[in-house]
């Protein structure tokens, strides 16, 4: 089995760098500086315990791969870039590729099953970064993260066990699960108060903002029929006290992927994956999600403007929403 990480930023570029650590076939697609830094130096991976570069393939898009039977897409693009990938995806490795959705939300697998055959569904909880090109960052010293994986829509079957193994060979525990879905509804209730940490800043008006979000998010996806329920997933402070999370060169991780999208000055941000997930919910089911609603309108605006994170007050929020 080779692997090809279309989209190298935290998560894929920390999944690549371990599998490529532990000997299997990688294959990098990046983009703009990212993609000429990889090339020029390799890509650097930063842990509290090591820091080690490594030098492997890396293409601007699947054109540039050279494909095999053998051949897994892990899918990390942000969600606002999953149609263009699929496309490309389709074009140069044909409709049978296998592909693995290693994003936040919900809505990428559902995308990728009306590209291609053989879709899978990964929950990725993993404490890392990507702040500048050709470098990112993994903050777990005992373990990297946790990826558990299942076939979209539900089941599993050989090749998520071997995808499994080779993510547990690379320094993170994974596992086969049968009900993906149910984990990733779970984590796409904690991303909610990813777009209130990156507009507004921690605090506790940002904290009862954000459970303002939940709230919302509980009552439409109740009213859905959806089950989000996960333990394994909502215990986040065990997850990290396991993975043995800690600083990097006395630096925390700075903040949430959508914090490290405004701070790059990316352009674009994937709130409309994540919150505005709970308002198409809501709107389908008769659920008022006003804040949710006003988070995607003042992010989109935020990203499209330059704006830094924690530019915009909680209480501004608050007046968007009413």
């Amino acid at each position: 089995m080779r692997f090809v990480i279309f989209g190298a930023g935290a998560i894929g570029g920390v999944v690549g760098a371990r599998l490529h650590q532990s000997g299997f076939d990688v294959t990098l697609i990046a983009r703009g500086a990212h993609l000429e830094a990889i090339r020029r130096d390799g890509l650097t991976l930063e842990t509290p315990v090591e820091r080690s570069v490594l030098h492997l393939p890396v293409a601007a898009d699947p054109g540039g791969v050279d494909w095999t039977a053998e051949t897994v897409v892990l899918l990390a693009t942000k969600s606002q870039d999953t149609l263009g990938a699929l496309t490309g995806l389709r074009a140069a490795a044909g409709p049978a590729v296998p592909v693995v959705c290693m994003q936040n939300g919900v809505e990428n697998e559902r995308l990728a099953l009306r590209w291609l055959e053989s879709v899978y569904g990964a929950v990725v909880m993993a404490p890392t970064a990507h702040l500048n090109p050709g470098a990112v960052e993994a903050y777990g010293s005992e373990l990297t993260g946790m990826i558990d994986l299942g076939r979209y829509p539900e089941g599993i079957d050989g090749r998520c066990e071997q995808i499994a193994a080779a993510l547990a060979a690379s320094q993170f525990i994974s596992r086969p699960t049968p009900d993906v879905m149910r984990l990733k509804y779970a984590k796409l209730l904690l991303n909610l108060g990813n777009a209130v940490q990156a507009l507004c800043g921690p605090g506790p008006e940002s904290d009862e903002l954000t459970e303002l979000t939940r709230a919302e998010g509980r009552a439409a996806l109740t009213a859905a029929g959806i089950d989000f329920i996960a333990e394994e997933v909502t215990d986040t402070l065990g997850r990290w006290e396991r993975m043995g999370v800690r600083e990097i060169d006395g630096r925390q991780r700075a903040g949430s992927s959508t914090w490290q999208s405004l701070a790059r000055g990316a352009g674009a941000i994937e709130t409309d994956y994540l919150n505005g997930e709970i308002v198409l919910e809501g709107r389908l089911h008769g659920v008022a999600t006003p804040v949710n609603a006003a988070l995607c309108r003042l992010a989109v605006r935020v990203a499209r403007d330059g704006g830094a994170p924690g530019s915009v007050a909680a209480t501004d929020v608050l007046a968007a929403a009413a």
